[in-house]
């Protein structure tokens, strides 16, 4: 899950085509391949689909992602037949890491998601479908800002939707009482056996329970927030690297500035010069 996180936050869009389709019973497609990503989300009735030789059964709260060149069969009951929203896009990754910018076209990196997929939280996904089927009917730059954000705001629902099947609500409630606390307290001593304390759980099992839920270990995220913290006071504040470390949780200088710099890329002085040239 974390691997699927990081691979979409790497990816921008354009989206080429979105819509909602009835079908007519007995409606079938076999062996055609994509010539672009699109997804369906099935909203009513029955069918299935046959996906690289693997046959799933489509009913409401199933998203299928079709990917170019993938083989696919398709076909609907002839009593119950499916309605679907259907969006149509293309991407290629551009993304910031350490002060580099990296590209490539979507040829060169693969989408994260294919194939079947079950969606539990059916009504958040058809609200944002719903404001792209709307968006779609209209033209402009600011509306094809707003497709974008809204396909975002799609795609995160999707995460969190797999994240909610992945982990029990109990737990999700108690991991995310520990991230409100290292928020109210980062800047205080916290240790992993008093997060875990908190959440009512042992060491190990939090552990666990949080990368699967968050994507990194529950220090590694106190210490991207602490380092976003420092990059805020760095930026908005004159005060000194000593008291901007203290400030966030470190008592030590130098291991503040060696956890900035494996962090950000950059030490925290250059870090503030090159602010200063930007603000120039």
């Amino acid at each position: 899950m974390r691997n699927l996180t990081s691979t979409l936050n790497k990816l921008t869009f354009s989206l080429m085509l979105a819509g909602y389709k009835a079908c007519p019973p007995h409606w079938s497609r076999k062996g055609k391949k994509p010539k672009h990503h699109s997804l369906w989300f099935i909203t009513k009735g029955n069918g299935e689909v046959v996906l690289n030789g693997k046959k799933d059964r489509l009913c409401p709260g199933k998203l299928i992602v079709f990917t170019p060149e993938m083989v696919c069969d398709k076909k609907v009951s002839g009593t119950n037949p499916l309605e679907f929203y259907f969006v149509r896009f293309s991407y290629a990754l551009a993304f910031e890491e350490k002060d580099r910018w990296h590209f490539k076209q979507s040829g060169d990196a693969a989408f994260p998601l294919n194939g079947v997929y079950t969606i539990n939280n059916s009504s958040a996904v058809v609200l944002l479908l719903e404001q792209l089927n709307a968006l779609s009917k209209r033209r402009g730059a600011t509306i094809s800002m707003q497709q974008k954000v809204v396909f975002q705001e799609l795609l995160l629902t999707f995460i969190e939707d797999f994240h909610s099947q992945s982990i029990s609500g109990d737990s999700k409630k108690a991991i995310e009482g520990t991230i409100e606390y290292m928020v109210n307290h980062y800047k205080n001593s916290i240790t992993l056996p008093e997060l875990a304390n908190i959440a009512g759980l042992s060491v190990s099992h939090y552990s666990r329970l949080f990368k699967k839920y968050i994507g990194l270990s529950p220090i590694d995220y106190l210490t991207h927030l602490r380092i976003d913290r420092a990059k805020e006071l760095l930026v908005l504040s004159d005060i000194r690297i000593k008291e901007v470390s203290q400030n966030v949780g470190y008592v030590d200088e130098l291991y503040f500035s060696r956890t900035f710099k494996r962090i950000v890329g950059i030490s925290p002085s250059q870090f503030c010069d090159d602010q200063k040239l930007i603000s120039q």
